[in-house]
C-alpha cells in the first residue's frame, strides 16, 4: 500500500503542492499536518506509524518533511526497515525499496555518524583546551547533564569560528536562542557581527 505523509511548518503555509505530488504518485492514504519541523509532537506521523504493515511504502515530498533532524529521520527510516516498509522521497530521488536507494540512504547514515564523531572529537579537544587554560571542564550549576554536554559542544564549535550561532543551533538541533544561553553559561564572549569561516570564504 502506498501511504503519503505531508507536513508544513506553520498554519499559514499550504499543503497543496505536497498533496498534489503524493496523489500523482498514487498514494491511497495521505496523513497531513501543520506543525513546526523542530516539534517533538507529530500526532499524524504517530498515527501513520501505527498503521504501517510489511510491504507498505511511505511517500513524502522531501526528506525534511519527515524528520525534525537528521538523527530523527534516520530513526524513523530505521523503524520502517524493521517493519519491512519502504520510503520514497519524491524530490530527493530516494527509494529504499531498491538496493540502490538503500545505498543512497545508508550514505546519509554514514555521514551522520561521521558528523557525530567529529563533534565528539571537538568536545574532547575543547575540554583539553579548557583545562590547559586552567578552567574546570566539568558540569556547572544550572544545567542538566545532557544540556551541559551540549553547551560544551556549542562552545567548542563557536571557538572554532567555522559556524555562526544560528548554524550551531541547526547543527545541534536546538532553538536559535539556546546557544546564546549555553555560551553565556560557559562564560564565552559572544561577538555580535563575527563572520564564520564559510562567510569569509565568499567575500
Amino acid at each position: 500500500m502506498k501511504i503519503g505523509y505531508a507536513r508544513v511548518s506553520t498554519r499559514d503555509q499550504n499543503l497543496e503542492l505536497q498533496l498534489d505530488a503524493l496523489n500523482k504518485a498514487g498514494c491511497e492514504v495521505i496523513y497531513q499536518e501543520k506543525v513546526s519541523g523542530t516539534s517533538t509532537s507529530r500526532p499524524e506521523l504517530e498515527r501513520l506509524l501505527t498503521q504501517l504493515r510489511t510491504g507498505d511504502t511511505v511517500y513524502i515530498y522531501k526528506l525534511d518533511r519527515l524528520g525534525r533532524s537528521l538523527k530523527h529521520l534516520l530513526q524513523v527510516v530505521g523503524d520502517f526497515q524493521q517493519l519491512g516498509v519502504g520510503l520514497v522521497s519524491l524530490t530527493d530521488a530516494i527509494n529504499t525499496t531498491s538496493a540502490q536507494g538503500r545505498l543512497v540512504f545508508n550514505l546519509f547514515a554514514s555521514l551522520a555518524e561521521f558528523e557525530r564523531e567529529l563533534i565528539r572529537e571537538r568536545t574532547h579537544a575543547g575540554l583539553a583546551a579548557a583545562r590547559a587554560r586552567g578552567r574546570v571542564g566539568g558540569r556547572q550549576r544550572g544545567l542538566s547533564e545532557q544540556a551541559e554536554r551540549t553547551a560544551i559542544i556549542a562552545e567548542t564549535l563557536y571557538r572554532e569560528q567555522q559556524l555562526g550561532v544560528n548554524e550551531i543551533a541547526q547543527r545541534l538541533d536546538i532553538s536559535k536562542v539556546t546557544p546564546y544561553k549555553y555560551l553565556r553559561h560557559r562564560k564565552v564572549v559572544i561577538h555580535a557581527h563575527r563572520k564564520t569561516a564559510a562567510a569569509k570564504a565568499t567575500d
